[in-house]
């Protein structure tokens, strides 16, 4: 089995580097139409995903955990202005399911915004709301999150995960980029990220107990770090995580001494925001796969025999 302690430090690195570049995390209200005010909320949502992971985990040192508190309030109170920047993009596109997608794991962990959930919960009942044409896995994340607000998903859960790439269970070797999202994102939705592995279907977990190993393999040997922390992930959120020693030494490798994690191949160089913008996401994924995979790995532990 794979370094407890590799595994950990892998997640504090990125946490720590993370925390040194939190002024990254930025909107940009006077974007280019074209470009679109909202994008810019996807790292700050991501942030609150992965810090909510941490917590519940409780797998984390006090500094990391400290750490991820402070980036929270940060990201709360300088980026999204309290809550009210949500706002103004629900006002801005009403349709849009991205504030929605932003504030959940934000009110998951204690931040409110009453405004912003009225304004949801009214643009919900536009016939517009649930025709919007997103892809299969992106209906089935706001269906979930729908339903763990407490409100009726537009599109029923099960009804969306059917529409899913890893729902019918295709050909394995046609994996490529794209699919990979899609596949490692269905499982964090159908878990509610690594919360609940019984939420995979038994023919899904089956599947990916047969077919992860050879997709880490290969996108280890394609050294596409991104995906493979995804990938790291989906293996801890199955019933029997592998936790598999070379992936895990490669990926640790690949991260810098500052903790960043880059996207693909070697660290990019440039502006800070613009290196920024290209390694945030895989240093969040480094940091969620750590988070889950530490907390497997102690559990295995702990139930081996004396």
């Amino acid at each position: 089995m794979t370094s407890t302690r590799l595994i950990h430090e892998v997640g504090a690195r990125a946490m720590e580097w993370l925390y040194a570049n939190r002024d990254g995390f930025r909107l940009e209200p006077e974007a280019d139409p074209d470009v679109g005010f909202l994008d810019r909320f996807k790292p700050v949502g991501e942030l609150a995903l992965i810090s909510k992971v941490l917590f519940r985990e409780g797998v984390a040192g006090s500094q990391q955990a400290s750490l991820a508190r402070k980036l929270l309030d940060h990201a709360w109170r300088e980026v999204l202005d309290g809550g009210r920047m949500l706002v103004e993009g629900q006002r801005t596109e009403p349709i849009s399911a991205v504030p929605f997608d932003t504030y959940f794991p934000f009110k998951e962990l204690g931040y409110s915004e009453p405004e912003l959930e009225r304004a949801v919960r009214l643009n919900r009942r536009l016939e517009s709301w649930a025709a919007f044409e997103v892809t299969p896995v992106r209906r089935l994340g706001l269906s979930t999150f729908e339903r763990r607000l407490g409100l009726e998903p537009s599109v029923p859960v099960e009804e969306a995960m059917a529409r899913t790439w890893l729902a019918r269970t295709p050909e394995p070797w046609t994996v490529e980029g794209h699919i990979g999202y899609d596949i490692t994102h269905t499982v964090f939705h159908l878990t509610d990220w690594g919360e609940n592995p019984d939420g995979l279907p038994p023919r899904i977990a089956d599947y990916l107990a047969t077919w992860l190993p050879v997709w880490i393999d290969d996108w280890l040997d394609l050294r596409r770090w991104d995906l493979l922390g995804e990938l790291l992930v989906v293996d801890a959120c199955l019933p029997e995580p592998t936790l598999d020693e070379r992936a895990w030494e490669g990926f640790a490798a690949a991260q810098g001494q500052d903790g960043a994690m880059p996207a693909i191949g070697e660290m990019p160089q440039g502006e800070r925001d613009d290196v920024f913008d290209l390694v945030y996401h895989p240093t969040l994924v480094a940091a969620f796969a750590s988070t889950l995979a530490t907390s497997r790995s102690l559990s295995a532990l702990a139930g081996s025999p004396a």
